[in-house]
């Protein structure tokens, strides 16, 4: 599975209609319909992705939507959120994480407390992480090594990758701010 492929499962799952849980298995079948190798392919692109989002910039505006609850595993599940997004606003938001107040379903999260969201409004997607493993262990018998041979698999594709050379956009997105994020999601005065 090239970039190619990966992207357009990606942009193909944002469009899907029903809840998360439905979305998610569309993305079974279509991994289950590939040759095993994609599986471990799939997720070596999803982990790339998702790594490329960890930057200050992008820390602070989601800190910033959830009202200061965001941790660290929270910010590897916004990643993935962010991922399954699709290419276009993945891209955007990379460039300038500013763009999040361009996306339809953050804009809906905000002037509302976060204890007034539901867990499919959260910017988040942890259970994305699990599918192509899900999928790698049914379709090899692999069910019971707690996911051993997928991560060697995983591993094995990106040992073959050329480094590609790293963009720093962490300072200069930094220096930009989010001042649409920081006017949708101001910080409630304390008592």
């Amino acid at each position: 599975m090239d970039d190619k492929s990966f992207w357009a499962l990606m942009n193909k799952l944002s469009c899907r209609p029903g809840d998360r849980h439905e979305r998610l298995e569309w993305l079974r079948g279509e991994l289950r319909r590939r040759p095993v190798a994609e599986g471990a392919e799939f997720q070596a692109r999803l982990e790339a992705a998702c790594a490329a989002v960890a930057t200050g910039a992008l820390w602070r505006a989601v800190g910033r939507i959830e009202g200061g609850l965001c941790s660290d595993d929270g910010f590897d599940y916004f990643a993935l959120w962010l991922v399954a997004q699709g290419q276009e606003t993945y891209q955007a938001v990379l460039a300038d994480p500013d763009a999040l107040a361009d996306v339809a379903e953050v804009r809906a999260l905000a002037g509302r407390h976060t204890r007034e969201w539901c867990d499919d409004e959260w910017p988040e997607w942890e259970e994305l992480d699990y599918v192509a493993q899900e999928v790698f262990d049914e379709l090899t018998g692999q069910e019971d090594d707690c996911g051993e041979a997928f991560y060697e698999a995983v591993e094995a594709v990106q040992e073959t990758w050329v480094p590609e050379e790293e963009i720093d956009t962490i300072e200069a997105t930094a220096r930009a701010g989010t001042p649409r994020i920081d006017a949708l999601f101001p910080v409630e005065a304390s008592s």
